[in-house]
């Protein structure tokens, strides 16, 4: 179904709080965190000016993706009980105006940090708002169970934007956080379509509960988890973080890995009372934040 179905309210007034929703401010929290990590990782040192100007970018560029996810999928967020409050569906914002919006954000922030800071980090975040918003958004989204799997990319370049905004190159390092993301991404999202399996199946989404079944998703969240956890480790016996990094990320690793067992051998249940699912979708956010903060803590103190 094309998102021009959804109607059109040239009568909505949006207020400054929903044009703040529109940037999606909880996934940016993470978005903003994983690319000021990848920045203060770095070896170079970077002038606070800067600095700041390439975390504002990130976060402009991460919150222009928002906009612009919410202004195809307004459709589909109108019949999801998730969702349904958002600007878009709830008639506070015309299509037009989010449209504007998140097109705008894009490229202040692209232009802003090309001239600001350097043109590999602004190239590396113009490749995330459009993987994000054509690869993800448009093009994987509504056809595939895969999506969550190829989009999850959009969300692991914050970590190479801010090394590259410190550094002017991408190094191992950031390599292997991008990839720790993007193999953290299918795991999380799937925890948590398990417990919310019948909004995207009311919407005609093909996420992997929905299209396979839960034992497959179950399934895959263990596979995925494995290489998940080898990406983390690895900066440590590679020689890229020293014991801080290495000790603390097994350790955080180790109870991903157990607590996406225990889903992985759980039982079909009701979605109210999946308590294993919605454990690993709560550590699984916490486990982000905490090994990106190790990541600097290491170099910080070692």
């Amino acid at each position: 179904m094309a998102s021009k179905a959804f109607p059109i309210d040239m009568t909505a007034t949006a207020e400054w709080r929903d044009f703040l929703a529109l940037t999606k401010p909880r996934v940016l929290t993470l978005v903003v965190f994983t690319g000021l990590c990848g920045l203060l990782a770095a070896p170079q040192a970077i002038h606070p000016v800067l600095a700041f100007t390439a975390v504002l970018c990130i976060a402009l560029g991460a919150g222009a993706a928002g906009a612009l996810n919410q202004w195809y999928e307004a459709d589909i967020d109108a019949m999801m009980a998730r969702t349904a409050g958002r600007p878009l569906p709830a008639g506070r914002m015309d299509r037009q105006t989010a449209l504007h919006f998140g097109v705008g954000l894009a490229c202040f922030s692209v232009l802003l940090m090309g001239l600001a800071v350097n043109l590999l980090a602004a190239a590396i975040l113009l490749v995330s708002i459009l993987f994000y918003v054509v690869v993800y958004t448009v093009w994987l989204k509504r056809r595939t169970p895969q999506n969550i799997v190829i989009g999850g990319a959009a969300g692991a370049f914050p970590a190479l934007i801010g090394w590259a905004a410190a550094t002017g190159r991408v190094d191992t390092l950031p390599v292997l956080l991008f990839f720790l993301v993007f193999l953290w991404t299918p795991p999380h999202f799937w925890a948590l379509a398990l417990f919310i399996n019948p909004d995207y199946a009311r919407a005609g989404v093909p996420m992997l509960p929905a299209v396979a079944g839960q034992r497959v998703t179950r399934l895959q969240i263990m596979l995925y988890t494995v290489p998940m956890v080898a990406a983390a480790v690895a900066p440590w016996p590679l020689g890229l973080t020293g014991a801080i990094y290495g000790v603390g990320a097994s350790l955080l690793s180790a109870i991903f890995l157990l607590l996406a067992v225990r889903v992985g051998l759980s039982s079909e249940a009701d979605p109210k009372r999946m308590k294993p699912e919605r454990q690993l979708f709560g550590y699984s956010i916490l486990y982000l934040f905490l090994v990106f903060g190790l990541v600097v803590a290491d170099k910080v103190l070692a």
